[in-house]
């Protein structure tokens, strides 16, 4: 067996790291992840530079580029045979709720997915104990039982873990939904030494959005790992029957 290991923390992340030391026993482990960190660049592709490849080590490369590039990289040019599996992270924090949108690490997931690989994008909590050898040791069971059990087509799985002292803290594995997470819209407004106004984006989840026990916020919330899984097609299928049977069709009418 062959895996893509990838991220948006970057080629050094302690997630990472952890996560290839666990697999390295049961495959053939790549490493094809970003020179330096890109969290929250979501799905994007770089199309208007030339990308840079360094090799690192044997089998670990970094790229001057986004997760995506570095799964398209990896799975068409750098490994010497199509993976088996790609997984990305583990991240440093929580990808949950709307955070999927965002989330590089969920980006080179669904990257691999389109291509049509088998796809886990795994993310840690991080809290007082940092326990990443937890969220490995769970991967490692999880690719194992993927390689048994096909995933749907066009669906990958987002896995996010507590933080937990010992594996044995952790009260079980929740299959999810995605939940909801709600950011402030905070903006600072600050003004550099040339004196030009910038701007940095920051927010914070608010407090007040209640998730239940069954999405991915509720279950993690309760020690629970959880895993959603994440399909392609963003289409609201009830609401495209709605339309075609004619519920609000005004505004395709013709004019008169």
């Amino acid at each position: 067996m062959i895996i893509l290991l990838s991220n948006d923390d970057g080629v050094y992340a302690q997630g990472l790291l952890t996560l290839k030391e666990a697999l390295s026993p049961i495959a053939e482990v790549y490493v094809v992840a970003p020179d330096r960190e890109k969290s929250a660049v979501s799905h994007a592709v770089t199309l208007h530079r030339p990308l840079r490849v360094e090799q690192i080590s044997e089998k670990v490369f970094a790229v001057d580029g986004t997760p995506t590039d570095c799964v398209i990289l990896g799975v068409n040019k750098l490994l010497k045979e199509r993976p088996s599996i790609v997984v990305s992270g583990i991240n440093q924090g929580g990808n949950m709720g709307d955070d999927v949108t965002y989330s590089g690490t969920v980006s080179a997931a669904m990257e691999g997915t389109i291509l049509g690989i088998p796809s886990i994008a795994v993310s840690l909590l991080v809290g007082r104990y940092r326990n990443y050898e937890n969220a490995a040791r769970f991967i490692v069971k999880l690719v194992k039982w993927i390689q048994t059990t096909p995933l749907p087509p066009d669906t990958f799985l987002n896995v996010n873990v507590p933080d937990a002292e010992r594996y044995e803290d952790i009260k079980g594995v929740a299959w999810t939904r995605q939940g909801k997470r709600v950011y402030s819209d905070s903006i600072e407004e600050l003004v550099d030494p040339r004196g030009r106004r910038y701007y940095w984006i920051g927010g914070i989840p608010l407090k007040d959005v209640e998730n239940d026990d069954d999405t991915d916020i509720g279950a993690v919330g309760k020690g629970f790992i959880s895993i959603t899984p994440i399909h392609l097609d963003l289409t609201d299928h009830k609401a495209l029957d709605s339309f075609r049977k004619g519920v609000n069709k005004a505004p395709l009418e013709r004019d008169p």
